[in-house]
């Protein structure tokens, strides 16, 4: 596990592009949202919570793309396959620093709600709480997607369609938690459904993405 964490850790840092552009892509619609509706705060504080959301659902699935595909073509991959090394524990930790690179981040950069929309820090804190909590779920059935289109050509291009309509579910109930704490009624039992959701996401995926890669690995 120790090997695996530095070996994953030396490749976030020395791929710094790649974690970085989801980053930007999420900067760029938050900041390009306000500047789009326009100055009304009324209309910035109604449209706060669904746009953060949209920023980080599609910077999610624009970074998973590339999550396996470098492995598969070094044969990395298949040394890990072949070899007696848990392909789960492998994937778990890749899933884990890509969360830390990529979620962890830009729940942190939501914070910018609070000046580009005038959002309360109450709201603020229930949203920043709903990213860390349904992030992982967001981040477990892009990585499916990632897997199951690591064998086709213009698989990129196809992460999205698989993953965004997987994913609906998940940004629907983190805004209603959002909306309804806004609103002075209690949105932690849907927290509570999306954290146990993003549990049993977490410790099931590795092992279904594993299936997936040995298949794409043996065709």
């Amino acid at each position: 596990m120790r090997v695996l964490l530095q070996r994953e850790w030396h490749i976030k840092c020395q791929g710094a592009i790649q974690w970085l552009y989801p980053l930007v892509l999420f900067l760029l619609i938050m900041t390009l949202f306000p500047l789009a509706i326009g100055a009304e705060p009324t209309i910035l504080l109604r449209l706060a919570t669904s746009a953060v959301w949209i920023a980080v659902l599609l910077s999610l699935v624009m970074g998973i793309e590339e999550l396996f595909r470098p492995d598969f073509d070094n044969g990395t991959l298949a040394q890990l396959i072949v070899s007696d090394s848990s392909l789960a524990v492998w994937i778990a930790v890749r899933l884990a620093l890509h969360w830390l690179f990529s979620a962890a981040l830009v729940a942190i950069l939501s914070f910018l709600a609070i000046p580009l929309f005038g959002l309360p820090v109450g709201d603020m804190l229930m949203l920043f709480a709903s990213i860390m909590v349904g992030s992982p779920m967001l981040l477990m059935l892009s990585a499916i997607a990632s897997s199951l289109t690591l064998t086709l050509k213009n698989g990129a291009a196809l992460v999205p369609l698989i993953a965004l309509p997987m994913q609906l579910p998940v940004l629907i109930f983190a805004t209603g938690a959002v909306d309804l704490y806004a609103t002075g009624l209690n949105g932690l039992p849907i927290l509570a459904m999306l954290g146990a959701g993003s549990i049993l996401a977490v410790m099931i995926t590795p092992f279904v993405i594993a299936g997936i890669l040995k298949m794409a690995w043996a065709t």
